[in-house]
């Protein structure tokens, strides 16, 4: 019987560690004062975040960069040297031939651009001699090399359309052209012969413009 009364009596003593262990810390710090000074430590922290000119280390940062394209100039190549079409009797009508490769290249860069070659003939004429005018035809036709990105094409594809030029003609056109691009062609002339030409070695000019 005295044990079951000690056991009674001690059950306040052990309630009442056991109370001031779920309200103290460890080291027996009340939990009013640590809620304290938890909640001080929270309202610090809030004011460094609020106060102006305090920032968190960035860690990513960008740099704008810039650079500028400037264009070139578009340009023409003709043969250098004199086109020999050929030896034909008075009487043939007609000589042809092909001038030689003529190239655009175009450097200027633009954004939807477009260029024109044009092409007209003087007359062909023969030392002191008076003659009937010829009269030349020319066809440019088809491109033998291309470069770029854009619509690069012959006037006259095929000898059905050719076209005289003692009077100016259109040769070749690039169209709807994206930054730099070429075209080159081998262009075929036509001279009619007049029926008072002599015999002799007929010169003349063949010009080729592009703008």
């Amino acid at each position: 019987m005295q044990t079951e009364t000690r056991s009674q009596e001690g059950a306040p003593a052990l309630a009442t560690r056991e109370i001031r262990r779920f309200t103290t810390d460890q080291k027996g710090t009340p939990m009013k004062t640590l809620r304290a000074g938890l909640t001080a430590l929270v309202a610090a922290s809030v004011l460094l975040v609020a106060l102006p000119g305090v920032a968190s280390a960035a860690t990513t940062g960008t740099t704008t960069t810039t650079f500028t394209l400037t264009g070139g100039a578009i340009s023409i190549t003709v043969p250098g040297t004199t086109v020999n079409l050929g030896s034909v009797s008075v009487a043939a009508g007609t000589v042809s031939g092909q001038l030689g490769t003529i190239t655009i290249k175009d450097n200027r860069g633009l954004l939807n651009g477009g260029w024109t070659d044009t092409v007209s003939s003087s007359h062909f004429t023969t030392g002191g001699q008076t003659t009937a005018e010829t009269i030349a035809a020319y066809w440019s036709g088809e491109a033998t090399a291309t470069s770029g990105l854009g619509s690069l094409l012959g006037s006259q594809p095929t000898s059905g359309l050719a076209v005289v030029v003692n009077a100016v003609q259109t040769a070749f056109t690039g169209g709807s052209l994206l930054g730099n691009n070429s075209a080159s062609w081998n262009p075929t002339l036509i001279v009619t012969i007049p029926a008072a030409a002599v015999v002799g070695t007929y010169t003349g000019t063949v010009t080729h413009t592009v703008a």
